[in-house]
C-alpha cells in the first residue's frame, strides 16, 4: 500500500522528486483526482494542466495527464504556467487544474496544486485527503478514452490582467524586475508588453536549478540583488517574484524592501475606490494597519487563518473584493478569488505611476508601526523529508511597538 503521508500537505501535494514523488505515483493521484470530480455533481469533461520550469514538471504534468485521460477525462495542457495562469484558465475555461510546481522550494523539490473549476481551492478538507486515500488503497483502472490537447493562454492572460487595472495613464517607470529563474521570467514579458514602463531584467532565463540564488523573497537574503541592483540602475521600483510567480515582492527607489502588510492595505484602498464599503480579508500576522486603513475607508476588515485555503474559503463567503496575507499573497474577488503576484504588481505601479512622488513617500501612510517582520520556527516533528515550506514552520508576528508599550 502507497503512504502519501510525507507528500500530502494541508494546501497541495509535494516531495522530493524520484524519492517521494515519481511519474507513477503522480499517474496514480491523476486518477484518484479525476474519479473524485467524475463523482461529483457538476462533473466536467476536462481537466486543464500547467506546468512549472522545473526539469521534471514536464514529465509528471505527463504522468498525471496519463492518469487522468485513462478515467475518462479529458486533459487541456497550457504547457508552461505560472500558478496564477493556471488559476486564470481554470476560471475562464471553467474546468478544475492542476499545477506542477514547487513553488519556492529548492530544485529537488516538485508538486502539484489542484483546484476545481472556477479556481475553487482542493486542500486538505476539500478533496486532498479524500485522493490521497484513494491512492494509497490502490485506484481501479478507468475506461480510458480521454484525450490531450493543446492550449495557449498566455496571451488571453496578459489581455484579461490588462482589463482589469488600467495603466494608460502611467508616467513611465524603470522597473527592476527579479524572476529568480522562475516562471515570472515568463509572465512578465508578456504582462509588460506595452506598457510605459523601461523593464530592467534579472534572471528571467527559466532555470528550475536556481543559479543565482532561491526563488523565495521571503528570505531577505535572496532580495539583495534586487535591492543593490536598484541603486545601480536608478530606478522607480523593484519587483521579486517567487518560483511559480504567484507572490510579488517590492523594493523602493532607495532599495528598501516594502512591507507586504503596506501592499495590501494599497490595493485594499484602490479595491475600495471601486467597491466602497466591501469587504477585505486579511490573515492573523498583517499589521494591525491594515484593518484600521480599511475601516476609515468604509470597508469592512475581516481577519482569518493563515493559508490559501481559508482566505478563499472567507472570501467566498463574504463576497470580499480583496484578501491580503504578509507572506504576500494577493486575492481578488476579479480574479475568482484566487492570488495573483502579477495583479498585485499592476496595482502598485499603478498607483505609483499615477502620481509624482516616489514609492517610500507613497508607501510610507501604508506603514504606521513598527515591526517584528515574520519569525519563522522550525517544527521539530514535521513528517520526515518534508520540504522547508511554509508549512512545515510555524509563524509567529511581533505587535507593534505601540502595542507594546500601550
Amino acid at each position: 500500500m502507497a503512504d502519501l503521508s510525507a507528500i500530502v500537505k494541508a494546501y497541495d501535494i509535494r516531495g522530493v522528486v524520484g524519492e517521494q514523488l515519481d511519474a507513477p505515483t503522480v499517474r496514480d493521484i491523476g486518477a484518484a483526482v479525476a474519479r473524485l470530480l467524475r463523482d461529483e455533481p457538476a462533473a466536467p469533461s476536462a481537466v486543464v494542466v500547467g506546468h512549472d520550469m522545473r526539469d521534471s514538471s514536464p514529465g509528471l504534468a505527463a504522468a498525471f495527464a496519463d492518469g487522468v485521460t485513462g478515467q475518462g477525462l479529458d486533459v487541456v495542457s497550457i504547457g508552461l504556467a505560472s500558478t496564477d495562469m493556471l488559476y486564470f484558465a481554470s476560471g475562464r475555461l471553467d474546468l478544475p487544474g492542476a499545477m506542477f510546481t514547487a513553488s519556492h522550494n529548492p530544485a529537488k523539490y516538485n508538486g502539484i496544486k489542484l483546484c476545481r473549476a472556477g479556481a475553487a481551492p482542493i486542500g486538505q478538507d476539500t478533496g486532498l485527503a479524500a485522493i490521497r486515500a484513494a491512492v494509497e488503497a490502490g485506484v481501479p483502472d478507468g475506461p480510458g478514452g480521454g484525450t490531450v490537447s493543446t492550449r495557449e493562454m498566455l496571451a488571453d492572460y496578459a489581455a484579461f490582467l490588462h482589463g482589469l487595472v488600467d495603466l494608460r495613464g502611467s508616467r513611465p517607470l524603470r522597473v527592476v524586475v527579479d524572476a529568480g529563474n522562475g516562471m515570472g521570467g515568463h509572465t512578465v514579458p508578456a504582462v509588460f508588453a506595452g506598457l510605459p514602463f523601461e523593464v530592467v531584467p534579472m534572471y528571467f532565463e527559466l532555470d528550475g536549478s536556481f543559479p543565482n540564488h532561491e526563488a523565495n523573497p521571503l528570505d531577505p537574503a535572496n532580495l539583495v540583488d534586487l535591492q543593490k541592483r536598484m541603486v545601480t540602475e536608478g530606478a522607480d521600483i523593484g519587483v521579486a517574484f517567487d518560483g511559480d510567480a504567484d507572490r510579488c515582492f517590492v523594493v523602493d527607489e532607495r532599495g528598501e524592501p516594502v512591507s507586504p502588510s503596506a501592499i495590501t492595505a494599497l490595493v485594499a484602498t484602490r479595491e475600495l475606490a471601486k467597491q466602497p464599503g466591501a469587504s477585505v480579508i486579511h490573515n492573523l500576522i498583517t499589521s494591525r494597519a491594515v484593518p484600521e486603513i480599511v475601516t476609515e475607508l468604509g470597508g469592512r476588515p475581516v481577519r482569518t487563518r493563515v493559508g490559501h485555503s481559508f482566505i478563499k474559503q472567507t472570501m467566498a463567503e463574504t463576497g470580499a473584493v480583496f484578501g491580503g496575507e504578509h507572506s504576500a499573497h494577493y486575492y481578488f474577488r476579479e480574479f475568482w478569488n484566487a492570488d495573483s503576484g502579477m495583479l498585485a504588481a499592476l496595482h502598485v505601479l499603478a498607483a505609483l505611476g499615477e502620481q509624482d512622488r516616489p514609492l517610500s513617500e507613497l508607501m510610507s501612510s501604508y506603514e504606521r508601526y513598527c515591526a517584528s517582520g515574520e519569525v519563522n520556527s522550525t517544527v521539530a516533528d514535521q513528517a520526515p523529508g518534508s520540504p522547508p515550506s511554509r508549512s512545515a514552520t510555524r509563524r509567529t508576528r511581533a505587535p507593534s511597538w505601540t502595542s507594546w508599550t500601550g
